[in-house]
Formats: C-alpha cells, sequence, structure tokens
C-alpha cells in the first residue's frame, strides 16, 4: 500500500516532536551529567574532579582554623576523599597525563574560592585567657614571702581579735569560726598559728576613736527677722552613765547650753561635758540649709557607753558660745579649760534670762547618737533632729558621716608598712583563697566573697582608717594584680578603674601610696602587652567570649591612659595609639617569623621554596581576613586604631620581600639553563599568583592613603614570564587531551539522553578550565591582558578547529548514514556552541572597556578587530568541518533522490501525482528518522536545508532535460514541490516556511508555472511586465519619451504622434547617438495585420526632437485587452555594425482617449503630450520566459518572438 501525503506528514510530525522532547531531556541531562558523569575516560576525570574539590571544601573547613597552608600534607588519609586529596598534592612528574594537569588546575582555582567563601577560624588556644606567670616575670614581682606572711596573719588576727562597731546581716560574729577561717586562708603550720595567737593576746589593745563628719542640715526653724537663721553645729562625746544617772537622762535631753536653775540643780561634775570633747562648726549665716563639709575625731574611752552629742544654734551673740568653746580649745592644759569652761557657762545663763519663754531661745535642735551602734562600715545617715524637752520646736535633718577607727594597733606590720600596703596584702591572700578553681570559666570571676573575707576585710579597713578613696585604690591595686595571676572577669576591673577615676582625689593620697598605684598601672599595661602578643591564641577568633574580654581589656587600656590619676603617677609614658601600634607590628612579625618556620620542609628540592610559598600567603590572607573580619572592628571600636592596616600593610611587605627573592632567583635559573618550565613549576606558581590577588584583594578595605603605597601594587609584573610560559604550556596539554579524547571515542552518545560522545564533554570541560583560569588570572594591565587574551583565544580556536578535523576525519570512514556520523556531527556544533560564547566567557567586554580608558577609541578598536578576526577564523573552520559532513551526508543521498524524482519524470501522465511522489517520500521518511533520532535540532535543520536545496537543484535538473512535455508532466512536478512544502514545514515542526519558501523555489515554481503556460500566454505576460515597470515610481536611467496618441473610433485609426527625446544614453564614442524609435502593436498576436513604423534618425544628439506622426488602421475590440499596448523602441542607428539598443517604453491602449477614454473635441492635437519613462527589460522576468520560449522550437511563433528579441537585443544576454 502506497504512503498517502496525510500520512506522511503524521509520521514527519511525530519525529520532530520526539525530537524536541529529546532536546529538552539532554539539556536537563548536561546539566545533570556534570554531577553524574559518562563512563569511560571522561567518567574517570570528572569523578576525580569531584573527589578533588569535596575533599578542598573539607581541607578548608578543617585547616584553615590552624592557619595552615591548604596544600600541606596530612599523614594517614582516612578516606578516599582525602586519600584523593593527598595523592594530588604529592610531587608528579611531567610525563603525567594531562588529565591530572587539567584537574590540578580545576583544584587550584577551586582552593582560591573556598577561601573566599569560607570565614577562617583558628585553634580555641587558651580559654581562661592566663599566661604562666615564668612566661611574664610576674612570680618574684607579686610573690609574698612566709614572713610577710607570718606577720599579716598577725595583723589580720588582732583585726579580729579588737572588732569594733555593729556588724551587718552577713557579717560572720562568731570569733572561733573566723579564726578557723583565717587558718584556712593562711595555710601556715600549727606551731606558726599558735605562735602567732600567743603575741597577738599579749598585745596592747587599740585606741578607738570616732571620726564625724557633718555634711549639711535641711528644712531648719528660721531664728531671725529676716526668716533665716546663722547656724552652727555644737559637738562632743559624752562619757557614760551609772544607773541613776541614765534615768533621770531619760527624763530630759542634755544641751551644752542650760539655764541658771537647771545648772544649780545638776552639781555633778560628769554631767558638765570636759572641755577637751567640745568641738564647734563654723556659722552659716542666712540660710536654713547649711552646708557644712567639716570632720572631728573623738577618741573614746567605752565605746558600749560613750555617746556623740550634737546641738544646732543660731547664732545671735556678738560673744557667742561657740566662739568662747574654740577659744577653749585652743588652751592647752587643764586649768585654762576650766577657766574658759565657766565663761561659756555663763555666757549660756545670760542667754537664757534675756527670754522669758523656752521657744524665744536661739537653740534649733539636738542629736544624741551612741557609739556602740555604729557599725563597722560606719554610718552614713540623715538624722532628724530632737527638741531638749517636750515644749521645744524644732524641725529639719543633719546628714552626718561617723566612722569608727583604731590607732596605736600593735602589730609588727602596722609599725613597718603604711596601712594602704597591709591592707593590700590580705586584700590579695583573700582573693587568693577565694578565687573559685572548679568554675567553668575562671575568668568570668567579678571578685565576690564570701561572708568571712568580707568580715575581716571591713574590720581591716576599719581598724586601719582607710580613707574611700584609699580603699578604691588598694581595691584596684589588689585586683588588678590578682588578675595577673587568674583572670577576672574585665568588666569588673573596667568597673573597678570607673570608680578610681570619679572617687580618686590625688591630694589625700600620700608619696608612696602614689608609687603603689603607679606600679599597679604598670603591672597591669605591661601584662596586657603580653596578652595582645599572643592575641591569637589568648583571645581566638571563634569564641565569642573571648573577643568580649579582649574589647573589655582594650576599654581597660583606655580607662587606665585617660585618667588623671595615670597621667599624674605616670608622668612618662608612651600614648597608647603609639604603644599599640608598636606591639602590633612586633607581635605580626614575630607571628610570620614562626609560621615561616613552621612551613620549613625536613628536605629540600626546586620546588620547596615555592610550594613553602604558597603556604605562606595562604596563612597570611586567612590572618588578615581574621583581623579585617573580627580583631578590627574591635579595635576600632574602642580605641580608633586601625589594627587590619596595620597587620595587612606589615605582612604585605614582609610577603612581597619572600616573593621578589623566589622569581628573581627561578628568573636567573631559566635564563642560565634555558629551559622550558616543569609542569610542577608552573602549576605552583599559578598557584602563588592566585594566592597573592586574593591577597592583594584586601587592599580595597584600607584607607586611600595607605592604598597607594603597597608593596604588592604591581606584583602581577614578577610573573609576566611565567605567565607566557604557563599559557604555551596550557596549550599543548590541551592538545594532548584532545587528541587522547578523540582517539578513545567510540561516538557513542554520552547516555541516553544525550546526542554527542564523551570527547565533546572533555574538550568543553578543557576550555571552561582555561577559561576559568583567565577569569582567576583577572590580570590587571590592559594591555597585558590585550595580550593574553588573545593568546588564549587564539589556542582555543587552533584546538577547536584541531578538534573538529579529528572527529571529521573519525567519520570518514562510515559510507552510510549512521548513528556514529551523526554524533561525530553533534560534537562538533556542541564546541563550536561554546566557543560562539568566547566573548562573554572571556570578558571581552571589560578588556574593550580598559583599553579603550587607556588608549582611547583607538585601543578598543584595535581590541574589537584581533578578536573579531579570531571569532570569525574559529567560526569559519568550525563551519567548514561541519559543512564538508553535512554534504557527505547529503551526497550519500543524491543518487538515490535523483532515481526517484526521474520515477516522478517518467510517470506515465495517467498516473495520480501522489503516487508518482510516494518513493521519494518514503526514501526520505526513511532517511530523515535516523537523522532526526540522532542529531540536534541545529545539525537537523542544515541537513534540512541542504536536502532542500538539493532537491530544488535536483527539480531544475529534472525540467531542464523535460523541455516541451506534457501539461501533466509539470503538474506532477507542481504537487510534488508543494508536497515537499509541508514534508519540510511539518506544521512548524521543521524548517520554517520563509527558509524553504526562499527564492530558488520562487524561481522553480515560476518555472513550472510558465511551463504550463501557451506560448501566447507567455508573450502576453512579458508585456505585463513591460506596462508594470513602466508604472512604477523608479527614477530611470536611460531618459524619457514624449509623445501624443488619440484613438478615432469613427475611422478604426489610432493616431500616435512622436514629439521628442531627452537624457539619451550616449551609444557612439562620441558621446552622442544617432537616435529613432520604432512605434509597433503589441503583442503581435493580437494585431497580426499591424506593422510596424519607425521615425527618422536623428544625428548626433541624445535630445532628439521628432515631431512626426503615425496612424494605424485598428479595431476597438483588440485594442480592449490588458496587454494591448503601443510598443516604442529608441535605437541608436549604426552604419558599419547592427543597431544598439537605448531603451523602450509601453502606452496600454486603455489609457489612450478615444478608447476607454472619452473622446477629446478636436482629436490628436488637443491630446496632452505623455512623458514615458525609457527603460531596459526586467531580466528576472524575461529570462525565464525566453528560456520557456527557445525551448518550443516547434512553437513558430515562439520562435519568431525570441528571434525579434534578439534583433532588438532585448535578451538577457
Amino acid at each position: 500500500m502506497r504512503p498517502q501525503p496525510s500520512h506522511l506528514l503524521q509520521m514527519l510530525m511525530q519525529w520532530f516532536k520526539l525530537r524536541d522532547a529529546r532536546d529538552r531531556e539532554q539539556q536537563q541531562q548536561e546539566i545533570k551529567s556534570k554531577c553524574n558523569p559518562p563512563s569511560g575516560l571522561h567518567n574517570f576525570l570528572q569523578l576525580t574532579d569531584s573527589l578533588r574539590v569535596l575533599e578542598l571544601r573539607h581541607c578548608v573547613m578543617q585547616q584553615l582554623p590552624s592557619r595552615q597552608s591548604l596544600r600541606r600534607k596530612t599523614a594517614g588519609p582516612s578516606s578516599p576523599a582525602e586519600e584523593a586529596r593527598v595523592i594530588a598534592s604529592e610531587p608528579r612528574s611531567d610525563e603525567e597525563g594531562d588529565g591530572d594537569f587539567f584537574e590540578k588546575l580545576t583544584a587550584i582555582q577551586q582552593k582560591q574560592e573556598n577561601m573566599q567563601r569560607f570565614d577562617s577560624t583558628q585553634p580555641p588556644g587558651d580559654p581562661c585567657g592566663s599566661l604562666p606567670l615564668q612566661t611574664l616575670g610576674l612570680m618574684d614581682k607579686l610573690k609574698v614571702s612566709h614572713t610577710q606572711l607570718l606577720l599579716l596573719y598577725e595583723d589580720a588576727l588582732y583585726t579580729l581579735i579588737h572588732q569594733t562597731g555593729i556588724p551587718s546581716a552577713t557579717h560572720i560574729t562568731d570569733q572561733e569560726e573566723m579564726i578557723r577561717y583565717l587558718q584556712k586562708v593562711f595555710k601556715l603550720d600549727w606551731s606558726d598559728y599558735e605562735a602567732v595567737m600567743h603575741r597577738v593576746r599579749e598585745a596592747k589593745a587599740p585606741s578607738c576613736s570616732l571620726k564625724v563628719a557633718i555634711v549639711e542640715a535641711r528644712n531648719l526653724l528660721a531664728k531671725d527677722v529676716n526668716g533665716f537663721s546663722d547656724p552652727y553645729c555644737m559637738l562632743g562625746i559624752m562619757l557614760g552613765h551609772t544607773a541613776r544617772e541614765a534615768e533621770e537622762k531619760k527624763e530630759r535631753k542634755f544641751s551644752f547650753r542650760k539655764k541658771k536653775d537647771k545648772m544649780e540643780k545638776r552639781p555633778s561634775l560628769r554631767e558638765a561635758l570636759p572641755a577637751k570633747y567640745i568641738q564647734v562648726t563654723d556659722v552659716k549665716p542666712n540660710t536654713l540649709n547649711p552646708v557644712w563639709n567639716e570632720s572631728y575625731v573623738f577618741e573614746l574611752e567605752d565605746i558600749q557607753s560613750d555617746q556623740l552629742h550634737l546641738d544646732i544654734w543660731d547664732h545671735d551673740d556678738d560673744v557667742s558660745v561657740g566662739d568662747a568653746c574654740k577659744k577653749l580649745n585652743q588652751i592647752s592644759g587643764f586649768k585654762g579649760m576650766g577657766r574658759y569652761f565657766k565663761q561659756i557657762v555663763k555666757s549660756a545663763r545670760i542667754n537664757g534670762a534675756t527670754g522669758s519663754q523656752e521657744e524665744n531661745d536661739d537653740f534649733l535642735g539636738c542629736l544624741d547618737i551612741p557609739v556602740s551602734v555604729i557599725p563597722v562600715g560606719g554610718l552614713d545617715k540623715w538624722f532628724k533632729l530632737e527638741p531638749r524637752s517636750s515644749s521645744s520646736r524644732v524641725q529639719g535633718d543633719c546628714h552626718l558621716i561617723l566612722t569608727l577607727t583604731m590607732s596605736q594597733r600593735d602589730t609588727e606590720l602596722s609599725k613597718k608598712m603604711c596601712g594602704v600596703m597591709v591592707h593590700e596584702l590580705l586584700l590579695r591572700l583573700l582573693l587568693e583563697f577565694e578565687h573559685p578553681d572548679s568554675q567553668n570559666d575562671q575568668s568570668s570571676w567579678n571578685g565576690s566573697f564570701s561572708n568571712h573575707a568580707a568580715t575581716i576585710f571591713s574590720h581591716h579597713a576599719m581598724q586601719l582608717d582607710l580613707s574611700p578613696q584609699q580603699k578604691v585604690a588598694v581595691k584596684w591595686q589588689a585586683y588588678s594584680k590578682h588578675h595577673q595571676i587568674h583572670s577576672m572577669d574585665h568588666s569588673f576591673l573596667l568597673q573597678l578603674l570607673e570608680d578610681l577615676d570619679q572617687k580618686l582625689d590625688l591630694n589625700v593620697l600620700s608619696k608612696e601610696e602614689e608609687e603603689l598605684l603607679g606600679n599597679s598601672f604598670v603591672l597591669f599595661t605591661d601584662y596586657s602587652w603580653v596578652l595582645l602578643q599572643r592575641m591569637r591564641q589568648i583571645f581566638p577568633c571563634n569564641v565569642p567570649m573571648a573577643l568580649k574580654r579582649l574589647e573589655l581589656m582594650l576599654r581597660c587600656l583606655l580607662k587606665i591612659y585617660s585618667t588623671e590619676a595615670f597621667k599624674a603617677v605616670c608622668p612618662f609614658h608612651t600614648p597608647l595609639h603609639m604603644e599599640i601600634a608598636a606591639l602590633v607590628k612586633k607581635s605580626t612579625s614575630e607571628w610570620y617569623e614562626k609560621m615561616c618556620e613552621s612551613f620549613k620542609p625536613e628536605m629540600k628540592s626546586e620546588m620547596t621554596w615555592p610550594k613553602r610559598l604558597v603556604q605562606q600567603v595562604d596563612t597570611v590572607c586567612s590572618e588578615v581576613k581574621i583581623n579585617q573580619n573580627h580583631y578590627n572592628k574591635i579595635f576600632v571600636s574602642v580605641l580608633k586604631i586601625d589594627y587590619f592596616s596595620i597587620t595587612y600593610q606589615h605582612l604585605e611587605r614582609l610577603i612581597a620581600d619572600d616573593v621578589v627573592a623566589l622569581m628573581e632567583e627561578l628568573g636567573v635559573v631559566m635564563e642560565q639553563e634555558r629551559s622550558k618550565m616543569t609542569r610542577q613549576i608552573g602549576e605552583t606558581l599559578f598557584e602563588l599568583y592566585l594566592s597573592l590577588k586574593e591577597l592583594k584583594h584586601f587592599k580595597e578595605f584600607l584607607p586611600l592613603k595607605d592604598s597607594k603605597s603597597l608593596a604588592l601594587a604591581s606584583f602581577h609584573d614578577w610573573f609576566q614570564m611565567s605567565i607566557n610560559k604557563w599559557l604555551h604550556m596550557v596549550y599543548e596539554k590541551s592538545c594532548e587531551r584532545i587528541t587522547r579524547a578523540v582517539l578513545v571515542d567510540q561516538l557513542d552518545p554520552i547516555d541516553t539522553l544525550s546526542k554527542h560522545s564523551s570527547s565533546a564533554v572533555d574538550v568543553v570541560t578543557c576550555f571552561t578550565q582555561i577559561k576559568n583560569f583567565w577569569l582567576q588570572l583577572a590580570w590587571p594591565d590592559p594591555m597585558g591582558a590585550f595580550v593574553f587574551v588573545t593568546k588564549i583565544t587564539d589556542d582555543i580556536c587552533n584546538a577547536a578547529v584541531m578538534y573538529s578535523e579529528m572527529v571529521r576525519e573519525k567519520a570518514d570512514d562510515q559510507l552510510k548514514i549512521t548513528q556514529q556520523l551523526c554524533i561525530a556531527l553533534n560534537n562538533i556544533e556542541h564546541v563550536h556552541k561554546y566557543t560562539q560564547n568566547l566573548p562573554k566567557e572571556l570578558d571581552w567586554q571589560g578588556v574593550e572597556t580598559s583599553m579603550e580608558q587607556l588608549c582611547g577609541l583607538e585601543g578598543k578598536q584595535q581590541v574589537q578587530r584581533a578578536l573579531g578576526t579570531q571569532l570569525q577564523s574559529i567560526d569559519a573552520g568550525m563551519q567548514r568541518q561541519s559543512n564538508y559532513m553535512i554534504n557527505q551526508l547529503v551526497e550519500k543521498m543524491v543518487t538515490d533522490l535523483r532515481k526517484y524524482i526521474q520515477h516522478i519524470s517518467l510517470s506515465p501522465d495517467s498516473i495520480q501525482p501522489d503516487d508518482a511522489v510516494a518513493p521519494l517520500m518514503k526514501f526520505l521518511d526513511d532517511n530523515l528518522m535516523i537523522l532526526s533520532e540522532w542529531l540536534v535540532r541545529e545539525n537537523l535543520n542544515r541537513i534540512l536545508s541542504a536536502l532542500w536545496k538539493l532537491l530544488l537543484d535536483l527539480f531544475v535538473e529534472a525540467l531542464a532535460t523535460n523541455i516541451g512535455v506534457s501539461d501533466e508532466f509539470y503538474q506532477r512536478f507542481h504537487f510534488s514541490l508543494e508536497a515537499l512544502v509541508m514534508f519540510f514545514h511539518a506544521e512548524g515542526q521543521g524548517l520554517p516556511l520563509g527558509n524553504l519558501q526562499n527564492e530558488r523555489y520562487k524561481a522553480l515554481k515560476e518555472e513550472l508555472r510558465l511551463n504550463k503556460c501557451s506560448t501566447e500566454e507567455l508573450i502576453e505576460q512579458s508585456y505585463q511586465a513591460k506596462i508594470r515597470l513602466q508604472k512604477s515610481t523608479e527614477p530611470t536611467p536611460y531618459g524619457m519619451l514624449c509623445v501624443r496618441c488619440y484613438y478615432e473610433a469613427a475611422e478604426y485609426k489610432l493616431y500616435v504622434e512622436v514629439l521628442h527625446a531627452s537624457n539619451l544614453i550616449a551609444l557612439d564614442t562620441n558621446g552622442l547617438s544617432d537616435p529613432f524609435v520604432i512605434i509597433e502593436l503589441s503583442p503581435q498576436h493580437i494585431f497580426p495585420g499591424a506593422k510596424s513604423q519607425r521615425t527618422q534618425i536623428k544625428n548626433k544628439t541624445l535630445h532628439p526632437i521628432f515631431d512626426e506622426q503615425f496612424t494605424f488602421m485598428v479595431s476597438g475590440e483588440p485594442c480592449s485587452t490588458s496587454t494591448a499596448c503601443i510598443h516604442f523602441t529608441v535605437m541608436d542607428h549604426d552604419w558599419l555594425s547592427t543597431n544598439d539598443f537605448a531603451g523602450e517604453a509601453v502606452m496600454p491602449l486603455q489609457e489612450i482617449h478615444g478608447l476607454h477614454k472619452p473622446a477629446i473635441t478636436g482629436g490628436l492635437k488637443n491630446v496632452p503630450p505623455v512623458f514615458l519613462k525609457l527603460m531596459h527589460p526586467d531580466p528576472n522576468v524575461m529570462k525565464p520566459i525566453m528560456k520557456m520560449l527557445e525551448g518550443r522550437t516547434a512553437d513558430r511563433e515562439a520562435q519568431d518572438f525570441v528571434k525579434k528579441m534578439k534583433e532588438l537585443e532585448v535578451s538577457p544576454e
């Protein structure tokens, strides 16, 4: 059963749908194939690449924390991926395969990407941040000797034995328990405990005193007429009372000033206060809220019974009791005090007599405070003023600070050392005992005491009579020194410094105390400098708490350097920012030296130095990244010091010195030996270049002024020669890899969804690695970048063309259309697609921009010309190979196609056209099934286009060999042509209609159409073409002809008047012509009896004037046809040769007045002249018509027309 056209179309549509589905699957598979590569050589290489990438990532994560090079070897790999990495890092000879070369290249590039992607970390280091004391040399400075320990124990025990004051709620009151605590703290022998206890028991008890600070009062009564008072205070210590006196005292209030009658009733000497215990403050005039800030010290005889009494009076007397008391206290000796005391009493009596009522007295209030209620830490309180009796009216409060102290302490340390030094030693010993040992992070201890330690510490400070300024200084000195032995919370130390800065008044410190304070500052800063020198271990960047401690330590240093105390006690200190900068440079140099020392190999070779330098640069990059991401933020935020800039500039100078020395040595060796660069040296130098580029990248974070003077600014110049040699090596290895890939390629698809084989994948992978190499190189010099990218592009072009030739040669032995032949063609297309993206892949636009900035527009154009030429070269080379293979595929079908087209030609006229074309369609069906299955879309379209061109040529050939055949013949070919258009278009799934219906198709279709026309139809079509051309508005170079025409219907006469011509073409050697005009009615078969007429010859002119009239006898009926016209032919008359054709024009008879247009009165003379442009026949129209007519040798009319056209030289020739 013959296949029908509809059935063929359905089959073809199925081919294209299947092909498109496979193309989509192929694209997905190509993406997946990067992770799941094909078998064979490509499988091995890609799998190795994957292992190396995974292992390299593992290597980055594991080794960057320790700031080791990514290339440093590790012993005993524990996994296949690790083993692959170790094998890749081992030295190899240059004889190894090119696959390993490109794997190494990929590994180097991947390493740089990982270094940029992952943040560098380092080992945790010492979590508590402390250093051995022997390292710092602080043991001798902070050590307490055994003798000092015994004396300090004696002083502490003495403090416990003679406790004074009310303990707080948290203090330990059990003396035996406190003694046991001290024994634990001091850790002495029992004999020492007994000896010290004996000395303390025998020692003399200390003297007790009360410090009274009268700060201020508020809301006092106004005693003066102006609404204010002039208050002053009178205070003293009242001695203890007997039991009866205590009962009487409850009934009345004591006053320093008594009325006469009351004094007489109290004759007891104990009631009268001894003069030596009386103190009087200054008078504060005109105020109800006086501020005194005056302090007094009173000796105590019995702490349990003595009490402080204070009166506040309004100063009204010319000679007041206060003045008298002050004078009294200036007298030494008992007799003097007795005499002045009488004057005080007398003055009080006089004042008492001046008022009749007690309310008129100048008394403002009083206070009675038992000494026994004062706590150990003192009493800072507002006391409400009390009246002397129930009838007294007082108001207001008084602010007092009461502190108990002791003097004449009978201990050795109290006699040898100042109290501040003794108290500091005791505090340090308590800190050593109280510091927790089992705490997870001891550096977070904030110095909190147990109740036992707080008890002894408070009593000791009270008994030594330490001022608040002394206490805050001692606290800083002890805690800062203890911190150097056992790290403490830096925020606590910072708070101590804040307190010291706010509360310390240097005027109250002695010279010795200032020296102690200055020494504590020096010890702390020296200790901090040592910590900063080992900052990477003490404060690791991957431990947030460590970074917080670093920040707090820097804040402590900043606080120390900003306090007035530090400036006073350490006047010759170096500014903090200079100290830090010098320390950072020193520690950076030491770190660099140790790092370089750690990379020194045991065995030296020619590759030792380059590889070690790569490790050094990688480690420096990691270090710089740590500094920039972590430490610099802390230094800038706290000290406004650019830590990153200092370390980066210092390290890059050190690296630059080492790299310059290496490159100079390598240059000398290579010049002397004139040897090629070995593969290992090339790989190492490339890796070194990438590492240096990564290091230089950090300059973007430098201030602008610092980034201009870097030692690595032009480091790429050091690698100029090396890169040239490296590019040559890359090209050689690429060719080797391509050759090997083609040799092992069996031209089988890499998987079920792909239509190319392993060699195409290998080539594209190789080119991608070269592209990545160039992008990683990022050559900064525009001119050098132009040279290098030109070289790389040229190498890729040559390698791609070489591959296409090798693949084409490998497929040459295929005699038929096979899968292997299609795969080979697809391989070329696969590589060709990649090369078409080279401008984007290699960033040509960036090179153009750089060259334009350097050399202007000329530089940009130079890049465009050079790179454009290369791209055209590779495109032409690969297209040449593709076209060769396509032509081979098509040529394998020529014989069969010609046979089936001949079958169409020789088919009898009685056969149906679809039956005639069926064998041809079946043949195309069978072959296109194979092509559609194995060719990619681009190649299939090329094959279809080539087949279409071949079919059109074969159709034209068939028509040329069959002239003058029947109409059925041409109908069969016309049907076959349209069937093939539908077949190749396949409803939009095949070739576009625009590609199918091209000029060749149109010419063939026109030829088929013309072959079906009669001779008269062909002649009429030629005149229709002339009429269309005459009516077009296009200008003419052949001149113009002016005529007048009129048809006289009554006479059946056609009048034609040739008036003149202008701008004719020169056809003679003299630059002129001898024109005449031939006038005839055409076509001849419509006007068989009409003879042609001609004008006279006008010699030597291009603007002839004829003014001749001609008459044609013709009926109106033939003039009504659309092709009927007057044909004007302008000729150049030649005497010795044939006349020359100058141009022609036609006048359709339908446009002449008297026929289709209305008649004009007066006839021809009133008809307006018509200007006709002279033209030459259109060869595109006339050539096929003449060809058809020439082929009709048996047709006289056709032959006469051809002869006539040739005589007028109208033929295409």
